[in-house]
């Protein structure tokens, strides 16, 4: 049964939870929920437009993290994890009308939209036949020989991107993407809220958060999610 949505939550260590969720909000330009679960430990951030797929979560743990709901792909809500050990929840089927890219006053748009993959090399293969074939979307190349895409449906309001590290083992991790129209305004913006620079390349910049996790804010056209 292929996702009829898919949501990010953004696992922030509970000592940080106050700086995490108000970056993130502050980043979105997002609303956030009343917290729920037995110990308050979940929210939502809440778009001015369309259908959340951002939520907020308190861990336990002491670094961050991203981790997946595929709405659709089960009966009930229930843990998973891929052949590489990414833990990720199928839950009931959700959707809506996804949100449109938020304009900022310095005059570009931009919205996060895709969740990138981070594989161990020996584990590539693997994973990306595995999500192709849990979400049943078409997985195709990209202009980067270490990274292939799954092919997005129209409405879903997340890409995702799977990429092979260059070394290492260990479990698949994940982060999140930014596209925009103007990628030096929207970086400048991220450093104003906190963020920091921590590499990047020809059409991507590499972040991180106020938290200490990595995310990147990219070229990609954040209608389309390509790149121009």
């Amino acid at each position: 049964m292929r996702p009829t949505w898919i949501t990010a939550f953004i696992d922030i260590p509970g000592p940080s939870w106050d700086d995490g969720v108000a970056f993130w909000q502050a980043v979105t330009a997002t609303g956030l929920s009343a917290l729920r679960g037995e110990d308050d430990e979940f929210a939502t951030l809440l778009p001015a437009d369309g259908e959340a797929f951002l939520r907020v979560q308190r861990t336990g743990a002491e670094l961050p993290g991203i981790h997946l709901d595929l709405h659709g792909v089960g009966q009930q809500w229930e843990v998973r994890t891929s052949p590489g050990g990414f833990a990720f929840c199928a839950n009931v089927a959700a959707g809506g009308e996804r949100p449109a890219p938020v304009a900022w006053p310095e005059g570009h748009r931009s919205l996060v939209d895709q969740v990138c993959l981070d594989i161990p090399p020996d584990a590539y293969d693997e994973e990306c036949a595995f999500w192709a074939g849990l979400t049943g979307w078409e997985l195709a190349p990209t202009s980067a020989p270490y990274m292939m895409q799954l092919v997005r449906p129209a409405g879903m309001p997340l890409r995702v991107l799977l990429q092979r590290r260059d070394e290492g083992d260990g479990p698949v991790t994940a982060h999140l993407d930014l596209a925009t129209t103007d990628r030096e305004a929207e970086v400048a913006r991220h450093l104003a809220l906190g963020a920091s620079v921590d590499g990047g390349g020809p059409r991507w910049t590499r972040l991180r958060d106020p938290v200490g996790m990595l995310y990147c804010v990219t070229d990609r056209d954040p209608v389309t999610g390509l790149l121009p």
